[in-house]
């Protein structure tokens, strides 16, 4: 009985020990965050698909009441645990969310999820199912389109304990060629890959 008792602490030791090496210390995004990786990201959103397709939707949805917006995001909601997902369906076919999941494939681990937003902080495209389709009563929304034509807001970062990586959310304005707000885009990243990328070669 002694042993057991001395193996089981053991073993809770060493999960201890294994918790406290799977959560590594809390990056600093500030510094991980350059210029140049925004600029990267800037690149491939700064296109005409993404532009195109924002502002289709935004003639479309121009006039949108909230409550119409509550509802498609109910619908939203409601669609994820249901067989038949219209919404669901419909936005992640259409040629942007395809364009978004190509350019996740491509980023080879670093993007974590990509979603486009249009005036309303109604999703446009998106990489995968997002848990909201009304993005606009987050910071996400309301601390870039809502802000500046060239607001930028990156978030703190989050440790994902299922995939043992700290993932971050970076999101700005998107604007057309004229430089007017058309709406927004969030990019979560794999902040755990990021920091492999920066870090020097051993």
């Amino acid at each position: 009985m002694a042993f057991s008792r001395s193996a089981l602490a053991a073993a809770a030791l060493m999960l201890s020990a294994a918790s406290t090496v799977a959560e590594p210390a809390k990056p600093d995004v500030q510094k991980m965050i350059t210029p140049a990786v925004i600029e990267e990201m800037r690149q491939w959103i700064d296109t005409e698909i993404v532009r195109v397709s924002v502002g289709a939707q935004n003639a479309a949805k121009s006039d949108l009441a909230q409550e119409k917006i509550d509802e498609l995001d109910k619908m939203w909601r409601a669609e994820q645990e249901a067989a038949d997902k219209p919404l669901i369906a419909a936005t992640l076919s259409n040629p942007l969310s395809v364009y978004l999941a190509r350019m996740q494939g491509r980023s080879l681990g670093l993007y974590a999820e990509i979603f486009i937003m249009d005036q309303n902080g109604l999703n446009v495209g998106q990489s995968s199912v997002t848990s909201d389709f009304w993005q606009g009563d987050e910071d996400k929304f309301q601390k870039t389109y809502d802000v500046a034509d060239d607001a930028l807001f990156i978030d703190e970062p989050e440790w994902d304990d299922e995939a043992k990586i700290w993932r971050n959310q970076v999101s700005f304005t998107l604007t057309d060629e004229a430089k007017a707000k058309i709406g927004a885009v969030t990019v979560e990243i794999n902040l755990t890959e990021l920091q492999r990328r920066q870090s020097p070669a051993t």
